[in-house]
């Protein structure tokens, strides 16, 4: 039942912080999806950095759920990111939708990549 509390816990808190998120970038009048790419991108870089240090200082299982299943999980927004991939494939906007889908994935990893890499090294 813990677990349950901690991921629900963390979820809430990623889903209010990734809420933020889109009401600062929707005031921008922007048509890019910025908030969700930054989103997962801060995601991957986040993800990383608590994978690196669970694993470099032997955390407990909760962090672990409070903060990579429950906070990134609701933070993260890969659903979002597959409703504005086909709303650009679908009115036309081939080359920024290829962009978008690009950045996304390479940033994402290439962010948890970093963030693990920074974990390991300040441990």
């Amino acid at each position: 039942m813990q677990a349950f509390f901690l991921v629900m816990t963390g979820g809430a808190i990623g889903a209010a912080m990734r809420y933020a998120l889109s009401l600062w970038f929707a005031s921008s009048g922007t048509a890019w999806p910025w908030a969700t790419l930054i989103a997962n991108c801060a995601g991957g870089l986040a993800m990383g950095l608590l994978a690196g240090i669970l694993e470099s200082r032997g955390l407990a299982e909760g962090w672990r759920l409070l903060i990579g299943v429950g906070l990134l999980g609701g933070f993260t927004t890969y659903s979002a990111f597959s409703l504005e991939m086909v709303q650009m494939l679908t009115t036309g906007r081939m080359l920024p939708a290829l962009s978008y889908a690009l950045i996304s994935v390479i940033g994402s990893v290439a962010l948890l990549w970093a963030g693990l890499m920074l974990a390991k090294a300040s441990a």
